[in-house]
């Protein structure tokens, strides 16, 4: 519960960071920056912990690194360019739709009819938050953020697999994921480098915010969740995360969706209660039933 409080906290704001630091640098190059970083201080924390720097199996590294690492942050980067903090995270954020889906065709996990009709109603909202008809600069970040949230579906389905049949160090795994998600990330950003890098206070300021809070211990606490948790459950238990980003955009960037972007957003937080909200309920009600 304590990990789960946290990391809604640290990457609910997050969000704003990341919007607000495009000011002055290019979406590619902060990925980049702050999987670097944040790969190198988990590196270091390995030795420092007792661990050994070997690499974990590498084919879930590779995985989760070309998934979550670089595939969720560069997309979900590339997505604010264009698009709202608040919008973007509610669609980075239908994540645990993704992974209900990989999770019941890859590991077994059973579909209950609530998935199923909380998944239509998040369909709808998309729909609305999409608005394909109005062919726009905004369509194309509403893609990425999917796009992002689909990638960081895959990975944690992978990571999943590792922890039930292979014996992963959680910790290894993450700083080794990271790796890869930077290096990957890292030829994109010297591939596509324009821009030249602002170091303003508030450039410092949102570096330092992603690497230690937001990269290092952020992973660290999805991935000991993810091992603690079924990955259905695990992706539910991230729901909170998009509301309180809504509301951060509204209260520090003036975010005011149009009529349909709102009501679509309605749609997906819906949804996301239908599923994060009702779940629990039924379980503790089956529970005082068996009593």
């Amino acid at each position: 519960m304590l990990a789960l409080v946290a990391l809604s906290l640290l990457w609910s704001y997050n969000w704003i960071v990341t919007k607000e630091v495009l000011r002055y640098v290019g979406a590619l190059d902060f990925a980049a920056m702050r999987c670097v970083c944040g790969a190198a201080l988990l590196l270091l924390a390995l030795p420092l912990t007792g661990r050994s720097l070997k690499p974990p199996p590498w084919r879930p590294v590779l995985g989760i690194g070309v998934l979550q690492g670089a595939g969720m942050t560069g997309l979900s980067q590339l997505a604010l360019v264009a698009g709202d903090a608040g919008k973007t995270a509610v669609l980075v954020y239908t994540m645990p739709f993704w992974v209900m889906a990989l999770a019941a065709l890859l590991l077994g996990e059973k579909l209950r009819r609530l998935h199923c009709i909380a998944a239509a109603v998040a369909a709808l909202g998309l729909l609305l938050v999409i608005e394909p008809w109005h062919w726009r600069g905004t369509l194309l970040s509403s893609v990425l953020g999917l796009a992002s949230g689909a990638a960081w579906a895959g990975g944690s389905v992978v990571a999943k697999q590792a922890f039930r049949f292979q014996s992963v160090d959680f910790l290894s795994l993450v700083a080794w994921q990271m790796a890869v998600g930077a290096v990957a990330l890292s030829a994109l950003a010297l591939a596509t480098h324009e821009t030249p890098v602002i170091w303003s206070p508030y450039m410092l300021f949102a570096l330092a915010y992603n690497v230690f809070l937001g990269t290092a211990l952020g992973w660290t606490l999805w991935l000991f969740i993810l091992r603690a948790l079924p990955a259905g459950m695990a992706g539910l238990s991230t729901l909170i995360i998009p509301v309180l980003s809504v509301l951060w955009a509204l209260w520090l960037l003036g975010e005011r969706p149009d009529l349909a972007e709102g009501g679509g957003i309605a749609l997906i937080l819906l949804a996301l209660v239908l599923l994060g909200g009702l779940e629990p309920l039924r379980a503790a009600l089956r529970r005082l039933a068996s009593r």
